[in-house]
Parts: C-alpha cells; sequence; structure tokens
C-alpha cells in the first residue's frame, strides 16, 4: 500500500509549512492529500469556502488534483482522526502553531492531541518551512523509545532522502524520527516527557511514530553514522 499523508490546511503561512513538510515526506508513490476541518461556531469558514481553500492550497504547489477533504467536526483533532482512520492514512502533518517564530517548532492543541493517543505518525513543520528556497535533509535524528518501528521508520527515510541516521542528541540535524512510548498501545502516538521536550525544542520537522508501526518510504537503506 503506497504511503497516505494528510496535510492539515487552512491557508495560514503555518500551514504552508505543514504542506512543504507533506511534499517532503510525499517521496514517489505516495499518496498527498489536504483537509481542513469545518466547526460549527467561531470563524469556521463555510463548505465552498473551505473548498476553495484547499483548491488554492494545492494549486501553489502545482498539484491542483490533490484530493481535498472538508470534514465537518466541532473539534479538528477529532475530525482529523476520523479522516485518518477513514482514509487508512499513515500521516497527518501540521504547521506550528499561530505566531511560533521562525525557525522554532510549537505543536498547537490539535497536533497535541493527536500526541496523545492519534491513530496515524504525526508531524510537524518549524515556522517558515514553507519559504525556504530548498529544504535539504543530510542528518536525521532518532529517539527511538525502544521502538524498532522509529529505527525502521529513520532508516526509510533517509534511504529515501539520500540522508545518514544519527541518535539524539546529536549536532547537526536536519529532521527527528521520534519513537512513541513503551506504554502506547500498538498503533497509538504517545510522547514520553523527555521525547516531548526534544520535539518542543526543535528547530527542525519532527515525525513521531505510533508504537509497533513503521512507515516505509522509496529507497535503500540508510548508512549508520
Amino acid at each position: 500500500m503506497p504511503l497516505k499523508i494528510i496535510v492539515s490546511y487552512d491557508d495560514t503561512d503555518y500551514d504552508r509549512d505543514a504542506l512543504a513538510l507533506g511534499r517532503l515526506l510525499a517521496v514517489p508513490g505516495a499518496e498527498l492529500a489536504l483537509a481542513y476541518v469545518r466547526h460549527s461556531y467561531g470563524e469556521s469558514l463555510e463548505q465552498k469556502q473551505a473548498e476553495e481553500l484547499l483548491e488554492r492550497g494545492a494549486a501553489s504547489i502545482g498539484m491542483p488534483d490533490l484530493p481535498k477533504h472538508v470534514v465537518a467536526n466541532p473539534a479538528t483533532s477529532v475530525g482529523l482522526m476520523e479522516l485518518a482512520e477513514g482514509e487508512g492514512a499513515d500521516v497527518i502533518a501540521f504547521g506550528s502553531e499561530y505566531r511560533t517564530a521562525v525557525g522554532t517548532l510549537k505543536p498547537g492543541i490539535s497536533a497535541h492531541k493527536l500526541l496523545l493517543g492519534g491513530p496515524a505518525a504525526v508531524a510537524v513543520a518549524p515556522a517558515g518551512l514553507h519559504a525556504q528556497a530548498a529544504i535539504s535533509i543530510g542528518t536525521i535524528g532518532l529517539i527511538d523509545e525502544g521502538d524498532p518501528a522509529a529505527r525502521e521508520t529513520a532508516d526509510s527515510l533517509a534511504g529515501a532522502l539520500g540522508a545518514v541516521v544519527k541518535p539524539f542528541p546529536s549536532g547537526g540535524l536536519d529532521f527527528l524520527v521520534v519513537g512513541s512510548r513503551p506504554e502506547s498501545p500498538p498503533g497509538k502516538v504517545t510522547l514520553s516527557a523527555s521525547s516531548d521536550y526534544a520535539v518542543e525544542a526543535a528547530s527542525y520537522p519532527v515525525l513521531v511514530i505510533a508504537r509497533g508501526t513503521p512507515l516505509s518510504f522509496a529507497g535503500s537503506q540508510a548508512p549508520v553514522a
């Protein structure tokens, strides 16, 4: 089965960062999709406005035919969780929280909720990622939490990107793969306290893997540094 990646997208710069990260992870053969969750309150867009927003997002990267999902749910995290389960998605990609400084990373409320039991891997982009002229990934850090799935994922991603994998903490990282804590139910994402700190302190994209659920990217296995 091809890797399926859903990008949470609302046409802000932070979600343009998420889209840039989704494109990075969408190696040849992967399926990339955009999603917007409509609420029944507040400043949520109407159906047609949401559809137009997703169309602009897809057009902005020259991929107008990307699958687009407008989901109605009072909670963004729940809407994305249900969409991921229904679509069999492997990854949900987010931008950082509103007002995060460029070059730093801070998961927003919805991303945090999916980091506490979500059914798919969670990717978070640092603020400003979409504005980089080129995204170069040479070194991938790894916090495996004793789960071989995290190591398999890091190796597979590094093979696809021509990168090497190093244990965390290491200097000069361009990306971080994190495993879920040992107490996490199989197939669920749950960060340990130490891993949560590492994610919050990151200045590069982060991918948190569901326990026991490796992701397969195109490419050969990476060399070990």
